[in-house]
């Protein structure tokens, strides 16, 4: 396992994720923030996208924005149900659209108060979303990856991750799960798959805003992150497994 950051804007990492041609990218939480981003910009680079989100009318949006729109497969989809997430990877294969990279993007974070005053439902909202969402998603899609034999898995992490703030324990909680289940992952995977921990930096998205109120704005916006992101997790290879990687260029 390593710990530190990779510049998605690197001409080496450029070039690298170029060289390995057109890929389909599993995104969950596509329809909003980083995933919605991040769903444009690999499709306009000529990626395949399976993307899935809970609101109907974010999916449909994306999809009358997206480029080349019969090239991608998104669908309304809640990771934190088992059974939709096995649905899910049911229709991938019958498309043939089988991941080579799995964005374990869908999160949630809880409104700013002291642990002990967070209700039940909102702590739960967020493990289940959160981890239990990731390993939904990791409990249908890696025996397909297993099966082509490759394939690339980015958990979502945060800075949070691996430090922590006042009134926001149950996403740290959560994100330094999500840290420990990756490094646990990476050393379960046979040889072909790859799990990485990516924190995506600081960005200004609404979950961002519900911690920073209007200081949200100070930071970069999701449209300035997407392409670093999609040239540092296009670049990603098995030499990556089990690292705990940021974008250095933030």
């Amino acid at each position: 396992m390593t710990a530190g950051s990779k510049g998605g804007g690197s001409g080496v990492a450029a070039a690298k994720a170029a060289a390995a041609g057109p890929r389909t990218v599993l995104i969950t939480g596509v329809s909003r923030g980083l995933g919605r981003a991040l769903a444009l910009e690999l499709a306009r680079r000529g990626h395949a996208v399976v993307g899935c989100g809970r609101s109907a009318d974010h999916v449909r949006s994306l999809q009358a924005e997206i480029a080349t729109p019969a090239r991608h497969f998104l669908t309304v989809a809640d990771v934190r149900s088992d059974s939709n997430m096995a649905e899910l990877a049911k229709a991938v294969v019958e498309k043939k659209q089988v991941p080579d990279i799995i964005v374990n993007n869908a999160g949630t974070i809880n409104k700013n108060n002291k642990t002990w005053s967070v209700p039940a439902e909102e702590f739960d909202t967020v493990v289940d979303t959160n981890i239990k969402g990731t390993a939904n998603v990791l409990r249908h899609f890696i025996p397909l990856m297993i099966e082509k034999k490759h394939g690339i898995i980015v958990n979502l992490s945060s800075g949070w991750g691996r430090s922590a703030a006042a009134e926001v324990a149950p996403y740290c909680a959560s994100k330094w799960a999500i840290e420990g289940l990756t490094r646990s992952l990476a050393k379960e995977l046979p040889p072909g798959l790859a799990a990485i921990a990516l924190s995506p930096g600081v960005v200004n998205t609404d979950m961002l805003n519900s911690c920073f109120g209007s200081s949200a704005a100070l930071y970069q916006s999701t449209e300035q992150w997407a392409p670093k992101a999609a040239t540092m997790i296009l670049s990603l290879t098995l030499d990556d497994n089990g690292s705990s990687l940021t974008d250095s260029e933030q």
